[in-house]
């Protein structure tokens, strides 16, 4: 087998303009199972929009970007559907930034000597490629960002807005989704920022700093934190549209808990949407239920759905579900980035 002949097919996006899934989910609500469960997720996502008060928070875990759904969480932040992201660095460097560049995805196989793979420096995501050399090119890049950044601690929404500053300049996909929220001013936060094609970069960009006495930029999580918290602290009401589960979805849970312990009156999550393949079994936090997390007073249980499914088939209904409704229609965007930036200069000052 050679390289070419393995990476010829791409994986494409799905769009939401495509089809229409308003009737195939309102026929499910008269279902049972995972089709009402799906139904309902789908109108507690329609609910979130449609409160004028209700911030929404997109929580991104597994392969999403190279699955193909990266153009689904693109026209979601177009029409305003999404205030702030959480994910994993994988969906947002090593996969969404990583085509923001001009490199793709291929469908492969899982059925394949992962031997013959590493010879040919071909990387595997189940059934999907990805070409290793072009997935250092994304580290390098990484690396050039924050060499030409100001020596200082920065959040990682800090960087990957730079990120998105770089892609808007030289980027040669623009349907990315780091682009476009640099565009729309919408946040996007990788609490472990490190475990990602950017975290090769840094390390690189601060060992060779190192080894010539020259300061370096450095990724504070405890930054993050406080900048998605004051998110919570600026709005009434929360939503959250969770897609997996791990670190980001913790993150955003936590925000409730810590706008408590910094003294402010914010309220629970009022509306919470998971989609998973993990149940509470596993004792882990991807299956953990969200009525668990009112327990901990995080999430309110009025409107909150677990839905036991994979996100490539999932996702696209309940987005498309509120995306074709038109649940957004009137809604302001938020501008957080602004909003945190502004707060950053001033504590400054």
């Amino acid at each position: 087998m050679k390289k070419k002949e393995l990476l010829k097919t791409k994986v494409e996006h799905i769009s939401l303009d495509t089809f229409n899934p308003v009737p195939l989910v309102e026929a499910m609500e008269k279902m049972a199972l995972s089709s009402r469960s799906t139904a309902r997720a789908a109108h507690i996502y329609e609910m979130m929009l449609k409160d004028k008060d209700a911030a929404v928070i997109l929580c991104l875990a597994g392969s999403l970007v190279s699955a193909g759904l990266k153009k689904v969480i693109v026209q979601l932040l177009e029409a305003d559907m999404v205030d702030a992201i959480v994910s994993t660095g994988a969906n947002i460097v090593d996969q969404d930034f990583f085509e923001g560049l001009g490199f793709r995805h291929y469908q492969g196989t899982p059925f394949i000597d992962d031997n013959v793979l590493r010879e040919l420096q071909i990387d595997r995501i189940y059934d999907t490629f990805i070409d290793e050399v072009e997935l250092r090119h994304c580290d390098d890049t990484c690396k050039k960002i924050a060499d030409s950044l100001e020596p200082r601690p920065y959040s990682s929404r800090e960087f990957i807005a730079e990120m998105g500053r770089y892609l808007q300049k030289k980027g040669k996909n623009k349907e990315s989704i780091v682009l476009r929220a640099f565009e729309k001013d919408v946040p996007i936060f990788c609490p472990a920022f490190s475990d990602c094609s950017a975290g090769f970069g840094l390390v690189e960009h601060q060992y060779r700093n190192g080894l010539v006495g020259k300061p370096t930029v450095s990724i504070d999580s405890a930054k993050d934190f406080l900048e998605l918290t004051r998110i919570k602290m600026a709005g009434k009401e929360t939503g959250l549209l969770m897609i997996g589960g791990g670190v980001p979805k913790n993150f955003a849970q936590d925000i409730v808990v810590a706008a408590d312990i910094l003294g402010s009156e914010a309220s629970m999550h009022k509306y919470a949407v998971q989609i998973t393949v993990a149940d509470e079994r596993d004792g882990a936090l991807s299956g953990s239920t969200l009525k668990e997390a009112s327990s901990w007073g995080k999430v309110s249980t009025s409107f909150e759905q677990m839905v036991y499914g994979e996100a490539t088939v999932f996702f696209p209904l309940i987005a498309g579900y509120a995306w074709h409704k038109k649940a957004a229609k009137g809604r302001k965007a938020r501008h957080y980035s602004q909003m945190l930036d502004e707060t950053i200069t001033a504590t400054s000052s």
